[in-house]
């Protein structure tokens, strides 16, 4: 775990649509320029979680 302090991530979220009581849509991961499709809330949530998580170097996706 890294204890350091992490930088601040921008994120622009475009709401597509609502179904079955969540969200789909697109997310845009500013600093990196990265656009990713999601299908529901939880879905964009660990997109978020693994771009941050991939500029600490723990993981990598979106």
């Amino acid at each position: 775990m890294n204890t350091g302090k992490r930088k601040r991530q921008t994120f622009v979220v475009e709401i597509m649509e609502q179904q079955r009581y969540t969200w789909q849509g697109r997310i845009h991961w500013l600093e990196e320029n990265k656009k990713e499709y999601f299908r529901s809330v939880l879905e964009m949530l660990h997109l978020m979680d693994s771009a941050i998580c991939e500029k600490d170097g723990s993981r990598k996706q979106m």
